[in-house]
């Protein structure tokens, strides 16, 4: 999830304002012809340094004390959390750009509703449902999914993990992850894009928040709350084109005065028609 200002401490009252729009925000290759983005492939560098890192990694299966570890740290600030971005959107037009995007391909799409998945205390998944989608919450904290109900009680809230969704085949037309795959493990991420491939609807759109670097490969740094880890733009693309999305847009802008000094990044891709089609 987001970082809060670096001037907040772990004292519930030892607030700070909100952080207020920067002034660099990179795009990636958009198009004006149609509402896909062309984006070419991931660097050839990215590539290769992915693949390795890939190939001298332990089997991919999610490591229980990670998930108890993570739920135990959002349970913790659980109401800190929800005081300092209950409102956060309203500080952050880009990713509203990226939010608003997003809700009108899975309009046009038409195929289900939308997970938000790590949806904290659901002030994402109430900005969209207030764009015309049909959407719920998955949170594995369940403080946190307590706060997401009380505030927001005519949606729906639920406990879980992204790695292991309790939901059918193809029945999502969208999912968020804002900002949710940041406490992931590398190698556990490929679980989670898997899951998400499942239940995605063919056709239907994921959208990812993420903390960018530009090492070809993961950076760990001491989230406020719990371990997290940043990523090439390049690098998370190629995974989740291995996991069989094709890109749609990206969007990088530069943090804001009172953020962490690492680059904030939208991505957005959609699950094929079609095994391996671009469509």
């Amino acid at each position: 999830m987001l970082e809060w200002p670096r001037s907040v401490v772990w004292v519930p009252g030892s607030l700070s304002g909100m952080p207020t729009l920067g002034s660099d925000v990179t795009f990636v290759r958009v198009t004006a012809e149609t509402p896909q983005v062309t984006v070419g492939p991931a660097h050839p560098v990215h590539r290769r340094a992915l693949g390795h890192w890939q190939r001298t990694m332990v089997s991919a299966v999610t490591d229980p004390s990670v998930l108890r570890d993570t739920r135990a740290a959002y349970d913790a600030v659980a109401p800190l959390y929800a005081e300092l971005f209950s409102n956060v959107l309203e500080a952050l037009p880009m990713e509203r750009v990226m939010l608003a995007a997003f809700a009108e391909l899975v309009q046009a799409h038409g195929a289900g509703p939308v997970a938000d998945i790590g949806c904290g205390p659901g002030h994402v998944t109430a900005h969209v449902h207030a764009l015309g989608l049909t959407t719920f919450g998955i949170d594995l904290s369940s403080e946190m999914v307590a706060l997401a109900r009380r505030a927001h009680p005519d949606l729906r809230f639920d406990e879980g993990s992204m790695t292991a969704l309790d939901l059918a085949d193809g029945v999502l037309g969208g999912i968020l992850a804002f900002y949710s795959i940041i406490h992931t493990p590398p190698q556990q991420l490929p679980v989670a894009f898997t899951e998400f491939q499942r239940v995605l609807a063919p056709g239907g759109h994921l959208l990812l928040g993420f903390f960018a670097g530009d090492d070809a490969l993961p950076q760990e740094f001491d989230h406020k709350v719990t371990p997290a880890y940043r990523w090439s733009p390049d690098s998370l693309t190629e995974l989740v084109r291995q996991a069989g999305f094709v890109e749609v847009a990206r969007m990088l802008r530069e943090p804001h005065e009172n953020e962490r000094q690492f680059q904030h990044g939208q991505l957005l891709v959609r699950k094929p028609h079609k095994p391996g089609s671009p469509r």
